[in-house]
């Protein structure tokens, strides 16, 4: 009976599995795309390699809407502008851009056109006029207009409020008394020299300079209360941290080393995967000792409010001197005065008899005598060594 029933259970459980696989859905095929080779996972292509927008990849025909920049330029370099402008406007023309310059305004401003080719360039046009009123020579900031070099306007007037601290970074490592500012004007500095800033950027000859451009690959102008920098995305990054550490009072060849070590690891295949943050420089802010300021105590506090200042009627009645009349003041002003030049004609006479009083003469110390310096000289044993000598002398003498 037992077996039965355990015989009639299996059955319903094997029918209801079987009732269950006939509900389940069918069985996925294979995906065929998972095996199929991806054109995009092919390592003969450099991926990050940006192609060249040339003149009729633009499918869509002219731009629909026009767009303008405009900026403004500091007088000085007024005069530049009126030069080159006739080969700013041949170089924008290439690239369907139009440009005007205003005089009466202080501005420059470019425009797209229906003949604009690229609609990025509008952007790179914009970059070069930029550079132009911030002192960037024209054959420099032509530059910009490549597809592989981007620039950066670092503005650091509000990077340090207080305004003596900001003189004290700036003028820190290189002296506005330097030859290189006295005379004729340095050719990156035509303005006045209070309107420089960042001269630690610079540092002797400009040496500072030159190294960070060539570690960044960047252009990097300092005029004014900004900095100018051309050249990769990547070495703006750089030259944008250098230039705010310079104002928080890290000097720049802290970075300057932090780079060339980075340089050297780069060409080290067996680091790629390891931290580098033992290699490189860290920056430690230490406080610099400051003068300790007195303690002042404080008074204690009394309701009161303190006497008041005698006057000076009240003094000459105290003294009597009020109820004198002026003849007797005249004459004890006369006495008082009298008595002034007595004591001060006493003190004159005095200091003129110093000079004829001798000097005091020290004692003379007696001098040893030569055989007794001779002999401290040459013998120098000490007292029980001296003892002991003499007696050994005196029983030799008693046993001969």
């Amino acid at each position: 009976m037992v077996r039965s029933k355990h015989a009639k259970m299996l059955s319903k459980a094997e029918k209801h599995l079987a009732e269950e696989a006939l509900d389940a859905p069918p069985p996925r095929k294979p995906r065929k795309m998972k095996n199929m080779d991806k054109p995009w996972e092919d390592e003969s292509v450099d991926h990050w390699k940006d192609d060249k927008f040339e003149q009729g990849d633009m499918k869509g025909g002219a731009l629909l809407e026009e767009s303008s920049f405009a900026v403004l330029f500091p007088a000085y370099r007024e005069k530049y502008l009126r030069e080159t402008w006739p080969q700013v406007t041949s170089i924008l023309k290439a690239h369907g851009i139009s440009c005007q310059l205003d005089l009466v305004e202080g501005s420059m401003t470019v425009a797209t056109t229906r003949k604009t080719w690229d609609p990025y360039v509008i952007l790179k046009a914009r970059d070069l006029i930029k550079l132009l009123a911030r002192s960037v020579n024209l054959g420099q900031a032509q530059k910009v207009l490549g597809d592989d070099v981007a620039c950066d306007i670092i503005k650091v007037g509000g990077l340090c409020r207080n305004k003596d601290r900001f003189i004290k970074r700036r003028d820190r490592c290189f002296s506005l008394t330097d030859p290189m500012f006295s005379g004729m004007p340095h050719p990156m500095f035509p303005i006045h020299h209070r309107h420089l800033f960042l001269i630690r950027l610079l540092g002797p000859n400009g040496s500072t300079l030159k190294a960070i451009e060539l570690l960044t690959e960047c252009y990097v102008m300092v005029q004014g209360n900004t900095v100018s920098a051309m050249g990769p995305h990547k070495g703006l990054k750089q030259v944008r941290k250098l230039v705010e550490d310079c104002f928080r009072n890290y000097h720049p060849v802290y970075h300057i080393k932090a780079m060339m070590i980075k340089r050297e690891l780069e060409r080290d295949p067996a680091l790629k995967t390891e931290s580098w943050d033992r290699f490189l420089p860290k920056f430690r802010k230490g406080a610099s000792k400051r003068a300790k300021k007195p303690v002042v105590q404080k008074k204690p506090y009394t309701p009161f409010p303190p006497a008041p200042m005698p006057r000076k009627v009240d003094a000459q009645i105290e003294s009597g001197e009020f109820f004198l009349s002026d003849e007797q003041k005249l004459e004890r002003k006369a006495e008082a005065r009298a008595e002034q030049q007595a004591e001060g004609t006493a003190a004159s006479k005095a200091k003129r008899e110093q000079r004829f009083n001798a000097p005091k003469e020290e004692a003379a110390k007696p001098r040893p005598s030569a055989s007794a310096a001779t002999a401290v000289g040459k013998d120098k044993r000490s007292s029980t060594e001296l003892v002991a000598s003499i007696k050994d002398k005196a029983k030799r003498k008693k046993s001969t």
